[in-house]
């Protein structure tokens, strides 16, 4: 008998398994006295090599991935965790083998069905499933099969499960500016645009060509008298004979206001659509597949990979702590996974006390800035 079939059947027994399970109860009850990130996102990596080392079927070796997927979304769910996102099928998977990319959309057909058939998990914490990626490149009969899972439980609103399938950052950022580019080429309704950069300084170049083609037409009207004013209608007399002897003075008048008009006709349309300049991180985030989500705090990547492989590029930020374990995924459980956490946890009150000090320091400065 295998090593790993041998410890499994001692962990699953009946006295081992109890006394697991309070000490488990006991170190999930110790997590949640400290804080918890509210988005956790896995990269469940080393099903294969698991298989291949335990002389396993590579789809045998999902299977335990899959295991080991619904024992960590306890874990998570029971912490405190808000929502959870697994990624769980890339779109270059499909350069796979038909045989194993067959074999993982068939086990994603039945363990979706045994989720909605033994849904206990998700009905206990609320969680709502949603499917992120290309729908178009999923089968028909599995598509129909994920949408039906996704409306039972879209109810559910304490926690969220996120799987990616099939999925690729890339592909999520490419969609989100294509999605941008659709809503910013949408006429605006009938209000004020909004102020920018631009559209500040073409609007004051248009007062100051207003402004200066009517003075130009008052000179044309009226006679030129002496002084001053002889000056002035000498200069731009030369300058228009210079430019067109035969041309009357009021060809700078004329040229002035087809400009000025022409400017009025491009701000009137520019007028009808969105402000390019408007286009924020904020917005491109509006438009990614996590919308609406809390910040990414916590991706761990098993398997000893050290990589995201095109996963969550986006949502990472500096306050995300990106962990690389060895470990393969089948083997990810509560023990491979307190660690992390407790990490997690120490360097955010770490965060917190430096956070403190910085605001005690400046209100100290601020108090003996005003008492001098």
């Amino acid at each position: 008998m295998h090593i790993f079939q041998i410890r499994k059947w001692i962990l699953e027994s009946p006295p081992i398994e109890w006394a697991i399970l309070q000490l488990r109860e006991l170190l999930i009850g110790a997590l949640r006295q400290g804080p918890i990130p509210e988005h956790v996102a896995f990269v469940m990596d080393g099903n294969r090599r698991f298989a291949k080392s335990h002389r396993m079927e590579t789809v045998e070796g999902h299977n335990l991935g899959f295991e080991a997927l619904a024992k960590v979304l306890e874990v998570c769910y029971k912490t405190g965790v808000k929502v959870v996102t697994v990624y769980a099928f890339s779109i270059e998977n499909f350069k796979r083998s038909k045989y194993e990319v067959d074999g993982l959309m068939d086990m994603a057909k039945v363990k979706l069905a045994q989720l909605l058939q033994h849904g206990d998990l998700l009905d206990r914490y609320g969680v709502r499933i949603r499917v992120l990626g290309q729908r178009e490149l999923i089968k028909p009969d599995l598509l129909a099969d994920i949408d039906r899972a996704t409306e039972l439980t879209s109810r559910n609103g304490d926690a969220i499960l996120n799987v990616c399938f099939p999925y690729t950052s890339h592909d999520e950022i490419t969609t989100a500016v294509r999605n941008t580019v659709i809503d910013y080429s949408e006429p605006l309704p009938v209000h004020q645009r909004p102020f920018s950069e631009s559209h500040i300084k073409h609007t004051i170049r248009s007062r100051h060509l207003s402004v200066q083609a009517s003075r130009i037409r008052e000179r044309s009207k009226s006679p030129s008298s002496r002084g001053e004013s002889d000056v002035e209608d000498i200069s731009s007399s030369s300058s228009t004979t210079a430019l067109n002897p035969d041309s009357p003075p009021t060809t700078i008048h004329t040229s002035l206001e087809k400009e000025h008009d022409d400017d009025d006709s491009d701000s009137e349309i520019r007028s009808k659509y969105p402000d390019p300049e408007s286009i924020t991180p904020e917005i491109l985030n509006d438009h990614m597949y996590t919308a609406g989500l809390p910040p990414l705090e916590l991706l761990v990547r098993t398997s000893g990979v050290e990589r995201l492989s095109d996963f969550m590029l986006w949502q990472c930020h500096e306050h995300t702590d990106i962990v690389f374990l060895k470990c393969l995924w089948p083997e990810f459980d509560l023990w491979q996974f307190l660690p992390v956490l407790v990490e997690w946890q120490w360097r955010r009150k770490k965060d917190a006390e430096r956070e403190r000090v910085a605001m005690a320091t400046a209100a100290r400065r601020s108090v003996k800035a005003k008492a001098t």
